[in-house]
């Protein structure tokens, strides 16, 4: 059995919004996804300041969870 597809822009959104739940990013964290064969993960980016503020780690870390759990149950469209 498949499991349903969404876009990229909609698991960037679905992990936002999981994140401003959990942990208080600073803002300018980039999320992106990264696919690889039929599995995908998420990356964080940020540039040095924004990397270097209060919470970036904590912020990085819960989006590693939170795409854990969201690629277990969506794939990536297109």
């Amino acid at each position: 059995m498949s499991k349903p597809a969404k876009s990229e822009a909609e698991l960037v959104a679905m992990a936002r919004a999981e994140l401003n739940v959990h942990v208080d990013c600073p803002d300018g964290v980039v999320i992106s996804v990264l696919r690889s064969g039929d599995s995908w993960e998420f990356r964080a980016g940020a540039d040095e300041t924004t990397a270097a503020k209060p919470g970036y780690p904590e912020c990085v870390a819960m989006l590693v969870q939170i795409g854990d759990h969201l690629s277990k149950q969506y794939d990536v469209k297109g």
